[in-house]
């Protein structure tokens, strides 16, 4: 498909251009990067204790456990995602160099969604996982336990962010841009992007709101129901196997609230660009990545015995 627009290169306008905050702009500098560096640390610590876990004797078993599966890939999609943007914000501010090439853009746009939208299904998946072992422990054991219905069930939260993210580069790929280049964002998102179309984008802006706003408060309508019945099936547990999937469930439902809400806030309303748009996009890029990793493993028993094993024998 032809590109309709003679625009080559975005400048991107970055957190803010309030001359106060300029000011604070190695400290902002200072604070994404020890954010990113704990979430990189954070995710892959996870993704290694769960894949080597098996060879040091931890009762955690790879593709035997689904919700470990499936924390590691939340883990390794939290890193792309996160890396898509917060590199560029950081060399942005300490460098002042905000101009971006339309295919890096579009790139950067891409992954975001394809990552943002992957993640979002995944999350719908963990709590299915995580109802039919609570709620119906004789068919997890029959069903979930095949490494197959794992891998397919990841494929198909791939599936969804990949039909999201296609959706969602057609729609900024058919604008025309001939003429403003200065995105009041520092990142490329659809509706800053829309705002620079020189056409009405009335239909489209509607239409991403049908596609973003949709899946946003469906799935997590889904997952609070899903929550809620699990929650309200633990009085037939013993005290300590409801001690143990509150526990699970709480750090579930926490990423879940810190993930979806900003989301809901930014794309359940009409086609729009509000002040705290930047504020919300740091929150659920960067923020909600490196503490998913904290919020899993501070309330997992599981998962802190078996990283003790492994930094145990790293320094054997």
């Amino acid at each position: 498909m032809e590109r309709m627009s003679n625009v080559t290169e975005f400048i991107l306008l970055g957190l803010t251009q309030n001359p106060g905050m300029q000011k604070l702009l190695i400290l902002f500098v200072c604070l994404f990067l020890i954010t990113y560096l704990i979430m990189l640390a954070g995710n892959q610590l996870i993704s290694v204790t769960i894949f080597t876990s098996p060879a040091l004797g931890s009762p955690i078993k790879t593709l035997n456990s689904p919700m470990y599966f499936f924390l590691a890939s939340l883990s390794f999609m939290d890193v792309i995602y996160s890396s898509a943007i917060t590199p560029k914000l950081i060399s942005d501010l300490f460098f002042v160099e905000n101009t971006i090439y339309f295919k890096f853009c579009m790139a950067r746009f891409c992954i975001k969604h394809l990552f943002g939208g992957s993640e979002v299904f995944l999350l719908l998946v963990m709590a299915c996982d995580r109802y039919v072992a609570i709620c119906k422990p004789l068919h997890y054991l029959v069903i979930m336990r095949q490494r197959r219905v794992c891998v397919m069930l990841l494929l198909l939260a791939w599936v969804g962010g990949f039909l999201h993210a296609v959706v969602q580069l057609l729609f900024v790929y058919s604008l025309p841009f001939c003429g403003p280049n200065v995105i009041d964002h520092f990142i490329c998102d659809m509706y800053p992007l829309l705002k620079l179309a020189c056409t009405d984008t009335y239909i489209i802006g509607l239409t991403v709101v049908a596609n973003d706003g949709a899946i946003c408060v469906v799935i997590f309508m889904l997952l609070l129901i899903s929550y809620g019945v699990i929650l309200h099936s633990l009085k037939n547990l013993s005290q300590e196997g409801r001690r143990k999937a509150l526990s699970t469930c709480g750090s579930h439902i926490t990423v879940v609230v810190l993930f979806f809400v900003p989301c809901i806030f930014m794309y359940v309303r009409p086609p729009s660009t509000l002040p705290i748009d930047k504020s919300l996009t740091v929150f659920y890029t960067i923020i909600t990545p490196m503490l998913n990793p904290l919020i899993y493993t501070l309330r997992n028993a599981e998962m802190k015995n078996a990283m003790k094993k492994l930094w145990t024998s790293k320094r054997k």
